[in-house]
């Protein structure tokens, strides 16, 4: 596998205070990352440095081999495509038309021959053809989130950063959608994808990278990173690290000794540790 971007010792400022520090990563063509961590870890702010929309306080970042920097927005936007976690669209646009907007970079070129296929393909992948004449700002938050992909699926750039994907998401469309993930870098693009669910990242990924307050912690294959003590140490809460059937693993908190497993300060807490002690939550 080659390395499609690439930081190296990467730190990134967001209001006067460093959001990323020293953060080493490869990003390579044909595999999957997971970016997990915290919430405020530094995930979205290390997807935004990939993508070339954070500029950095020190440290490299390439893409395809050339400085991001030297990219222009056109050259950027057919190299990789970028699923934030908010989509908004201002204006009631069809679905269809948000879809098609993910062709605009590709304007003039050679590839934009191929629109009707690129857009059959991703509305595809993304099923949202029952969705495609209805107005954007009328759609749930799960169906904007299916149809942003769409449009991302159709920009069809060999780098995929996608950020949160699965949030909005019921379970059989979360499948689904890390399901594409897997199909696209079998086709050799590099997808770069931000979870919260370290089950989903242990099932889909190559490799999962864990990022907490700003640092990389490690990056490698799932079941070597995400170990229970690991887990513990970021994330402040105990969990058991078991095999599925599938040939994965899966993470589960430890739930029994809810006050023992998860803290709480002052008034706040609903469980005092006498109250929870040898009972067991629903």
């Amino acid at each position: 596998m080659t390395a499609a971007c690439a930081v190296r010792e990467v730190t990134c400022v967001r209001g006067g205070r460093p959001v990323l520090t020293k953060v080493t990563l490869d990003v390579r063509s044909g595999e999957v990352l997971a970016l997990v961590g915290p919430n405020g870890a530094g995930k979205s702010s290390l997807l935004g440095v990939l993508a070339g929309d954070l500029s950095v306080a020190a440290g490299d970042v390439e893409l395809d081999g050339r400085p991001i920097g030297s990219w222009v927005p056109r050259e950027l936007a057919r190299q990789r495509s970028v699923l934030l976690q908010a989509n908004d669209v201002s204006f009631p646009f069809r679905a269809a038309e948000v879809i098609e907007m993910g062709r605009s970079p590709w304007a003039g070129a050679s590839g934009f021959a191929d629109d009707e296929q690129a857009l059959s393909a991703a509305i595809d992948r993304a099923d949202v053809a029952h969705l495609l004449d209805r107005p954007y700002t009328a759609l749930s938050g799960g169906e904007r989130a299916r149809v942003s992909l769409a449009r991302v699926l159709a920009q069809d750039t060999p780098v995929v950063l996608l950020d949160e994907p699965t949030a909005a998401l019921d379970l059989r469309h979360q499948e689904e959608v890390m399901a594409v993930a897997r199909r696209l870098a079998r086709a050799g693009k590099a997808v770069v994808v931000v979870l919260h669910d370290l089950s989903v990242a242990a099932a889909w990924a190559d490799r999962v990278a864990i990022i907490d307050a700003g640092r990389l912690v490690a990056c490698g294959p799932p079941a070597d990173v995400l170990t229970a003590e690991r887990i513990l140490a970021v994330y402040g809460i105990a969990v058991h690290v078991v095999p599925t059937p599938d040939g994965h693993v899966s993470v589960v908190p430890r739930r029994t000794e809810f006050s023992d497993n998860v803290s709480h300060q002052g008034d706040e807490a609903s469980y005092t540790h006498e109250q929870d002690r040898g009972r067991d939550l629903p």
